[in-house]
């Protein structure tokens, strides 16, 4: 696989400085029932990375001690981890609110078709992967039969109240196919829910509209297809100012499956310490309440999240 940090490490990205702390989005590990090509974790199922339980407790101590209000569990497939379970059950009883970043197909794997049931017994939020609402688009970019397994999954979702019921909010992610910007959010919103319900009697609530990350697996497919450097120039060539009060490392932790944490999910991938590029990884259970006006550490990749209209994992910003 090709590495992409050296090709973003000399940035002229405007300077960020974190807010007030709210939400940990903890990767819960890199095992996966999928390898999807956009995947900027290079999950699949042959990696065995997982975060451990003593490692669980001790970010829920830490989320009680900062009172933290969003717990989002991503992956891999976050509910691969065989803690999963415990950790949303000790979140919801502190009162945090969970969403599950969910492939959908999870779902229907053996030895989870009890998931969903769990998912809405403690009201989790799902926020599921759905890169397109056609069959032969999401199965190129995610395998074959990942499409109908969605479908499947959706429609459980939707029996147990997901889509329709306000406690259960399910909210679908589209990326790209391939080094392109998404389209406007709303517009491909409306036709993913005319698509969905006309043909397949789905409901949902919201669409995330997420720009591709050219870090790890999609990187990599970028500097083999020779699109890199067009697609990095794509992305600073549509910088968007009004995006940078709203990104999402100004008010959200990255932890991953070992417990250090990291401005975002992105800077986590490649390895860059939270809050500076020369200083050590600090652990979980080592980190001060007190990140206000810390510096985030900004690299290239960051225009990812400021092009166009803006990219988060809550979609256009």
């Amino acid at each position: 696989m090709h590495q992409t940090k050296s090709r973003l490490e000399h940035s002229n990205f405007p300077a960020l400085s974190r807010q007030k702390l709210t939400t940990l989005q903890i990767n819960l590990g890199y095992l996966c029932n999928l390898s999807c090509l956009h995947c900027h974790v290079n999950a699949s199922p042959k990696r065995t990375e997982l975060m451990d339980k003593a490692t669980i407790d001790t970010l829920l101590k830490f989320s009680a001690s900062a009172k933290i209000e969003t717990i989002d569990l991503t992956g891999g497939a976050p509910e691969m981890n065989p803690h999963f379970r415990y950790l949303v059950k000790q979140a919801r009883q502190m009162g945090i609110k969970v969403i599950d970043r969910c492939n959908l197909v999870i779902l229907e794997e053996a030895g989870y078709q009890d998931l969903a049931e769990f998912l809405a017994e403690q009201q989790i939020e799902v926020i599921a992967s759905l890169p397109c609402y056609l069959e032969e688009n999401v199965d190129a970019q995610r395998g074959k039969g990942t499409f109908d397994a969605s479908i499947k999954a959706l429609k459980r979702l939707n029996k147990l109240g997901y889509g329709t019921n306000q406690k259960l909010p399910l909210n679908l992610v589209f990326n790209p196919q391939g080094a392109v910007l998404p389209p406007e959010q709303s517009a491909l919103e409306t036709a993913y829910k005319k698509y969905l319900k006309q043909h397949y009697g789905i409901y949902f609530n919201q669409l995330f509209a997420i720009v591709n990350m050219p870090i790890k697996r999609f990187g990599s497919t970028l500097i083999s297809q020779g699109k890199f450097d067009d697609y990095m120039q794509l992305l600073q060539d549509s910088f968007n100012a009004r995006t940078l009060d709203k990104v999402m490392c100004l008010s959200t932790l990255s932890v991953d499956w070992q417990g250090y944490v990291y401005d975002c999910d992105f800077n986590q991938m490649l390895e860059l310490p939270l809050g500076a590029t020369n200083q050590a990884r600090t652990h979980i259970s080592k980190l001060s309440n007190a990140l206000e006006n810390q510096t985030i550490t900004v690299k290239q990749h960051c225009y990812g999240c400021t092009a166009g209209q803006g990219s988060s994992c809550g979609g256009a910003l």
